[in-house]
């Protein structure tokens, strides 16, 4: 299998029928967007070996790994979408409220329309067809643009993309730079793109010249606390394999540690167990640790470990050819180290002791904030304090990685991490336009509202402020010197008519669809009355 690029001249050819696809309205049908949903889930269950094997060849990746960190996350993902779909599709009723409960209010889920996912090559299916669950369970047709770093990943993609979904609604563009440009030339109803900064500053540029909306996951620098109460061997073997899995290359993995002085020296102590027991004396003979994406990846890591200032303990071979290196970890850093400058990207662990708690918390907010922030932590307080006094796209105690899959709850990160969300209802909600409507009756008009037509007044003025309720809260520690006056008995009156308007409208339905079958009475049970009455 060749990696071939889309050729630029197909882009316009692909948006265009994804546009045509969305006009003809067939997403809009909750169903169809089930039925596309359920063929995505088989597209991965019964290609289980082919995603293993192309991930096998693109990174070196063990079989594990790719089940258990891509593969069955995407299919829950999805499974989720499935199942709930008809719900988030609803529409919704806003709270109640008296100034406007008769102009029957509602929230409308609509797509936004075409949007486009660019993916990255860390993990390929994760991010591209999690938020493809949420894009086609919202109503979109969808462009989705693989890493071309990964390109046997992206070849299956194109390759199966076609046999399982509609090609009006999923379409697959294959390249690099030249297909990435000529793509962001065009709007969007929506951008979702998970990759580098870098990268990302580029895209929000071109995106703000067609005021098309993105989501962002960008990563960064994600710090482990290891607090003194902490269980250190749970720690280090968590840590390590998070550290470790699909080698460092996770946006989620813990990129540092700030270990509680302490107990330093019980947990490298550990680390050094575990590391052992994971990978033996040769981890270059494992089976169990992957390979960066390209020798030019590696060589970036190891001109970042060749400049450390800090002792490293363990590891520290790289061999670029092979795209090798090996799990490392490295004591005594210091803050300006060269593993503190970007997000390391590789199985490198840098370890920085503090002498508090408040230490590790004033060192973490004084940089950007990360997308995940991880705790080790047996007391209840300490793992309180820091998720209080910290900001980060999400934050996890006693373990890492994981939160992602996590059902139920948000994933997206805050300031240079990225912003928006990518899975289940909260992916959903990204790719939904929220519409509002009324639908305002015509009797409003001659009980509340008619004041605020020309010519103004102050008596209309003072009318409309009247009927609006329009009160401010009390300011703190005062208190009122009399008792608010409240118009109770406009709104029972506005709450009278709008019933008896309501029940008008649906007798004037019943009498009409009385008439149309030929009937000339309506009425259950032997009691009836005229169409007309």
């Amino acid at each position: 299998m060749s990696f071939n690029s889309t050729p630029i001249e197909e882009i316009p050819v692909i948006r265009d029928a994804l546009v045509k696809g969305f006009a003809s309205g067939k997403t809009k049908n909750v169903q169809y967007r089930k039925d596309q949903l359920i063929h995505l889930s088989y597209l991965l269950h019964e290609n289980r070996s082919r995603f293993v094997e192309s991930l096998a060849i693109d990174l070196k990746r063990p079989a594990l790994e790719t089940d258990f960190l891509e593969i069955d996350g995407t299919i829950a993902e999805v499974r989720e979408a499935y199942t709930n779909v008809e719900k988030w599709s609803k529409p919704e009723s806003p709270a109640f409220s008296l100034n406007w409960f008769s102009m029957n209010p509602k929230i409308r889920k609509e797509p936004k329309g075409v949007v486009l996912i660019i993916g990255p090559f860390n993990v390929p299916l994760w991010c591209l067809l999690g938020p493809l669950a949420g894009a086609i369970a919202a109503g979109n047709t969808v462009a989705i643009k693989p890493s071309e770093m990964t390109p046997m990943t992206a070849d299956v993609i194109a390759e199966l993309f076609p046999k399982y979904l509609d090609p009006e609604v999923v379409r697959v563009v294959k390249g690099g730079i030249p297909q990435t440009s000529k793509l962001l030339e065009y709007p969007w109803g929506h951008i979702c793109y998970t990759g580098s900064q870098r990268v990302a500053k580029i895209i929000g540029v071109a995106a703000a010249q067609t005021l098309t909306p993105v989501t962002f996951e960008l990563g960064g620098k994600s710090p482990v606390i290891v607090d003194t109460s902490a269980d250190l061997k749970l720690a280090a073997r968590r840590i390590l394999w998070g550290k470790c899995a699909n080698a460092g290359q996770l946006c989620v993995a813990p990129d540092y540690v700030l270990v509680l002085r302490e107990v330093e020296e019980q947990f490298i102590r550990e680390l050094q167990q575990v590391y052992t027991a994971f990978f033996g004396s040769d981890p270059a003979k494992s089976d169990s640790i992957s390979r960066i994406v390209s020798p030019q990846h590696t060589l970036r890591i190891k001109n970042l470990v060749e400049s450390t200032k800090g002792n490293i303990l363990i590891g520290g071979q790289i061999d670029v050819n092979e795209r090798y290196v090996a799990p490392t970890i490295v004591t005594d850093v210091p803050g300006d180290d060269s593993l503190m400058t970007d997000e390391i990207f590789g199985p490198v662990l840098p370890i920085i002791s503090v002498d508090s708690l408040n230490q590790a918390i004033g060192f973490i907010n004084s940089r950007d904030h990360p997308l995940v922030l991880y705790i080790f932590s047996e007391d209840k307080k300490v793992k309180e304090k820091v998720f209080s006094s910290t900001n980060s796209g999400g934050a996890v105690a006693n373990d890492v990685v994981i939160l992602p899959a996590a059902a139920g709850l948000p994933f997206g990160g805050i300031g240079a991490s990225g912003f928006g969300y990518t899975t289940g209802k909260w992916g959903f909600n990204t790719f939904t336009h929220f519409r509002g409507t009324l639908d305002v009756p015509s009797w409003l008009d001659k009980v509340v509202l008619g004041s605020r037509f020309p010519p103004y007044t102050d008596k209309k003025l003072a009318d409309l402020k009247k009927n609006l309720n329009d009160t401010l809260p009390l300011r703190p520690g005062t208190r009122p010197v009399t008792a608010l006056k409240r118009r109770w008995g406009w709104w029972i009156l506005l709450a009278l008519l709008s019933a008896i308007g309501a029940l008008r409208k649906k007798r004037f339905v019943a009498a009409n669809i009385c008439r149309a079958a030929g009937r000339k009475s309506i009425g259950r049970g032997g009691l009836s009355q005229s169409c007309d009455e």
